[in-house]
């Protein structure tokens, strides 16, 4: 095999290769919510992993969306993890059509998170022997992973390693990630005449105010929980006392143990006003990845970083989450943010560094190598 020094070289060389597939699977629109769309962009995925790697990926049809999955090994050592699904509607390229500007390649979820796609399939390219290797292309991590984090758990815990193709935080690694949970809670009251008797009503609305002051106060800045209320709704009219309302909330925890905490305070809540009562929903959606799960990959791309002339990779903790969550949940050691060097995730001002690409594949190549001969750090 060639010097990783040698491979970098090699990878500048097909920078212009590579963005010629960045536009590719961008132009091939993947709405979340679009299931014609998302499974049409796995066709191209799948085509890139032909041209790259001459495999055949399996398509997996769960709930009605496409999935891609590719391994030879039942227990692979490393396990690639990405999503080909973005936040942007279908019709967005119409506006925003892929565009080069001198270092910067922007276009409709290249940034988050197809630039690390194609920069994983060009990685793997460059290795000798990838058969510890599998790769799981997902078309629903935007909206959770209802019907894939089953299949993201099975893989990670039979994996060594779990690789997170996620774009960078700046250009460090994400060693940490928040778990989210999402909660929504219906009131029920009672309706009368807001002029004439408004006595012989329950107000939802004011039982709401309630349970908004009571959510919020659960939130514990020190430990890094949020608890935010986002989306309330209540009334049917002015005359009117409200009979239903709903408030929907979002939680963002560092551990574990918060994550429960929250659990068990939000399925404790209890009504304020007489004749109103409260239906509970949700549950935990991630769970937090903890440093400690990332502190080992760190150490191992930082010495490669700096074997490759990247500098002092750095690792960080962002309170975004990602499918990393599950691969660490289940005792997987995890490494996030592999994928593109940029910025605007879920922007319109999203972006990729092109002269960044060819270093970045480079390092998740010699890692992806170093796992598989079960190198020592």
């Amino acid at each position: 095999m060639d010097t990783d020094m040698d491979r970098t070289a090699d990878l500048r060389a097909r920078t212009p290769e590579m963005v010629a597939d960045l536009e590719a699977l961008v132009s091939a629109e993947s709405f979340s919510d679009d299931l014609a769309a998302t499974a049409a962009c796995a066709d191209v995925v799948a085509g890139l992993t032909r041209r790259l790697l001459g495999a055949e990926p399996e398509r997996l049809e769960i709930d009605g969306r496409t999935h891609l999955l590719w391994k030879k090994a039942e227990r692979a050592r490393v396990l690639l993890v990405g999503h080909f699904d973005t936040v942007w509607p279908t019709g967005t390229i119409e506006r925003r059509p892929f565009t080069v500007d001198g270092d910067r390649a922007t276009g409709p979820g290249a940034f988050d998170m197809k630039a690390g796609i194609v920069q994983g399939l060009h990685a793997l390219s460059t290795l000798d022997d990838i058969d510890g290797v599998a790769f799981l292309f997902t078309s629903y991590e935007e909206l959770g992973s209802p019907s894939s984090a089953p299949l993201i758990r099975e893989l990670a815990a039979a994996s060594a390693a779990a690789l997170v193709l996620e774009p960078s935080a700046g250009g460090a690694l994400k060693t940490g990630r928040k778990g989210v949970s999402m909660y929504a809670i219906e009131i029920a009251g009672r309706a009368a005449h807001a002029g004439l008797e408004p006595h012989q009503g329950a107000n939802a609305l004011i039982e709401l105010a309630h349970q908004v002051l009571a959510i919020e106060a659960l939130a514990d800045p020190e430990a890094g929980t949020t608890v935010t209320p986002t989306v309330a709704r209540a009334g049917t009219a002015t005359n009117v006392v409200p009979a239903s309302a709903r408030i929907d909330v979002d939680v963002r925890v560092a551990t574990l143990a918060e994550q429960d905490r929250i659990a068990k305070a939000m399925r404790a809540l209890a009504p304020r006003v007489a004749g109103t009562s409260l239906t509970i929903d949700g549950d935990e959606n991630r769970p937090p990845l903890e440093p400690a799960s990332s502190a080992e990959l760190l150490a191992r791309a930082a010495r490669l970083g700096a074997e490759l002339g990247l500098g002092d990779l750095q690792g960080v903790t962002v309170g975004g989450a990602s499918d990393g969550n599950f691969t660490a949940a289940e005792g997987c050691p995890t490494l996030d943010g592999l994928g593109a060097v940029g910025d605007g995730a879920h922007a319109e001002s999203e972006y990729v560094v092109v002269s960044e690409m060819a270093p970045r594949v480079a390092l998740l190549a010699a890692l992806v190598d170093e796992l598989l001969r079960g190198d020592t750090p």
